[in-house]
């Protein structure tokens, strides 16, 4: 189930990594919208490619992405593609290699296909429900991935741009568990713990959205992990407010969501 639709998701993935990064070898412009966050052409030529490629192959799916608006239309739809195609613009802008392409399909507020895409390191990762999750180096083939099950000396990958004075107090709360600490960008955080190589990441502030951790969440449960907001509840989709405003943890085993 839901092959369709991942194949699909992995296919506009890599045609939008292309043109991402013809744009990233050049000189771009940056603007910075209404939330101060920033956007280039990068992240609009990569939405359109995404969302064309997607509507053209299930043209009655709904969209939620975050260079489009946002009618709330989608809210009627069982079936919504969750995409952000450029995650992390800074890291883009700091040409810094750590950005990502984010593609996910919701149904009835689950996500159900994940793809992540790493288009300055030639990696994909994706995932489907049910189905376990999966790593490529592009032109190799894909390989199963797994979360570890340290519950000792843990790694925290820490955000390269956006790190809270709370987030350093929970690493020193638990520092006789955590051992180190290490800096990567976007989603590529909760990929490498469904990859096995990380054990916990956190983000306590409420400035996320759906389209930041839609398609990682799928990967890291289908991996084995958790991916849920600080009380432990599961992280849904397609919902009117897009905000992550409880923030999440994810962490290879529950033992592990150290708050």
């Amino acid at each position: 189930m839901w092959e369709k639709e991942l194949q699909a998701a992995i296919e506009a993935g890599l045609k939008a990594k292309d043109k991402i990064l013809e744009i990233y070898h050049q000189k771009f412009d940056v603007e910075i919208k209404e939330d101060n966050s920033p956007v280039t052409l990068a992240d609009k030529t990569a939405d359109k490619i995404i969302s064309e490629y997607l509507h053209a192959a299930f043209p009655e799916y709904a969209f939620l992405t975050e260079e489009s608006d946002d009618n709330h239309e989608r809210l009627k739809n069982d079936f919504v593609w969750i995409i952000d195609p450029v995650d992390g613009t800074k890291d883009f802008v700091a040409r810094d290699d750590q950005f990502t392409t984010n593609i996910a399909l919701a149904y009835k507020h689950k996500v159900v296909v994940g793809v992540v895409v790493a288009p300055a390191r030639d990696e994909l990762y994706f995932a489907s429900a049910g189905n376990g999750a999966f790593y490529q180096k592009l032109g190799q083939k894909p390989v199963k991935i797994h979360v570890n099950d340290k519950l000792n000396d843990l790694t925290v990958l820490l955000s390269v741009f956006h790190f809270t004075k709370e987030e350093e107090a929970i690493i020193n709360k638990y520092s006789d568990r955590i051992s180190g600490t290490m800096r990567l960008g976007s989603s590529l955080k909760p990929c490498a713990i469904a990859h096995g190589l990380a054990e916990i990441t956190y983000r306590t502030s409420p400035y996320t959205k759906e389209w930041d951790t839609a398609a990682s969440q799928i990967i890291v449960e289908e991996a084995g992990g958790l991916f849920v907001e600080p009380d432990g509840k599961p992280i849904t989709y397609n919902r009117e407010d897009v905000y992550n405003r409880k923030g999440y943890v994810v962490a290879n085993r529950k033992e592990n969501i150290l708050l």
